[in-house]
């Protein structure tokens, strides 16, 4: 088993033309397990990491859906060149980072029959809240992350301007939603101002606002 996962987390011999990602279609067939409040789940992460635009948060739920662990990290370029010269996002660097985090913050279930413990992943990005190619590759890296850990595959949720959205689902909200980068001079997305007040960006900042203290690894 050791030698399986070891030889699983290098680098393949050749991209795939198009990149390791799933369709919308192809998630929703997956069988992903719902979500019971994916509001209090979201809210749990943006409290705990405060993740800034291009930040991925992982995070392990219990049986009963509280949280077990997580960890937060900036996105590298994770594209890779197709057979026509173009960059696409790959899921095989995603999974390899997904994975490299979980087992920073929580120990495997490779020997249980049935996985208990379900991950799931917050990807805090520019843009609106529909599918892409890089949400594709997300969901490749999470479902084989998941596996190679024990784990059941869980939500794909994005966060931006606009607020939050289970991927897959007709379930989204307003709030939290992603703060604008630096440079924006402080302006946030129109409807969520109008919903929340003017100050609603202000107060939901913790731990100092450094990218690097946003970017934190948390377990318990």
């Amino acid at each position: 088993m050791t030698l399986a996962l070891g030889s699983a987390a290098t680098d393949p011999p050749a991209p795939a033309p198009s990149g390791r990602m799933l369709e919308p279609a192809e998630w929703s067939a997956a069988g992903i397990p719902l979500l019971r409040n994916p509001r209090e789940v979201v809210t749990a992460l943006f409290d705990r990491h405060s993740p800034a635009p291009a930040t991925a948060v992982v995070a392990v739920l219990d049986p009963d859906e509280r949280l077990a662990a997580s960890a937060s990290f900036a996105r590298r370029d994770f594209s890779r060149t197709d057979l026509a010269g173009a960059r696409v996002p790959d899921g095989w660097p995603f999974r390899n980072a997904l994975l490299r985090h979980l087992r920073r913050v929580i120990p495997h279930d490779l020997r249980r029959r049935t996985p208990v413990r379900t991950a799931v992943l917050l990807y805090c990005r520019e843009g609106g809240p529909g599918w892409t190619e890089e949400d594709g590759a997300w969901m490749w890296g999470l479902r084989d992350a998941c596996t190679l850990h024990g784990l059941r595959c869980g939500a794909y949720i994005t966060l931006t301007r606009k607020g939050w959205q289970v991927l897959g689902e007709d379930r989204g909200g307003r709030r939290p939603y992603a703060d604008p980068p630096a440079g924006t001079d402080g302006q946030s997305d129109p409807a969520a101002a109008e919903a929340d007040g003017p100050q609603a960006p202000a107060a939901r900042r913790t731990g100092g606002g450094t990218p690097e203290a946003r970017r934190r690894t948390a377990a318990r």
